[in-house]
């Protein structure tokens, strides 16, 4: 229901835990005559109130998905949620294994000639430097512009 609600009015997804999902939105955006980007969500977090894919399970979707596309959609990347916590050791490392796991997809994808994966996704308000520093190519900001909820 949301992604029928939300799709005319995006161009980007972040946060695509299934290929079920995935296949929604390509089915809303055929029938809007558009196509939607999308961002698989990966697990880092030590917290279980976060949620995602784990590696093998991005091959998996992507494998499925280069044999049979989802004419509504591009996969555009990878987006992940480092723990909420002060220790930025921590921080650091999810993010770094975050983009270990994004190298490793990107390789696998360009020898079956999908190029249009080029978005990481991590890192918000209170960690983006690190973020960045670890490799992000998008960060969420939202908190620090418009201020806490």
């Amino acid at each position: 229901n949301k992604v029928k609600q939300i799709a005319p009015f995006v161009k980007l997804i972040h946060g695509v835990e299934s290929h079920k999902l995935a296949n929604e939105i390509s089915k809303q955006a055929i029938l809007l005559d558009t196509k939607i980007d999308i961002l698989l969500q990966i697990h880092i977090a030590q917290e279980e109130t976060k949620f995602g894919l784990d590696e093998n399970e991005v091959l998996t979707i992507l494998d499925v998905f280069s044999k049979q596309p989802l004419p509504g959609v591009c996969i555009r990347g990878l987006m992940g949620m480092a723990s909420f916590s002060d220790d930025s050791s921590q921080v650091r490392s999810e993010f770094r294994m975050l983009k270990k796991i994004f190298d490793h997809v990107k390789l696998q994808l360009d020898a079956v000639t999908i190029h249009s994966f080029d978005t990481l996704s991590m890192g918000m308000s209170g960690d983006y430097k690190i973020a960045l520093e670890e490799g992000s190519t998008m960060v969420r900001i939202g908190s620090a512009i418009f201020g806490s909820r």
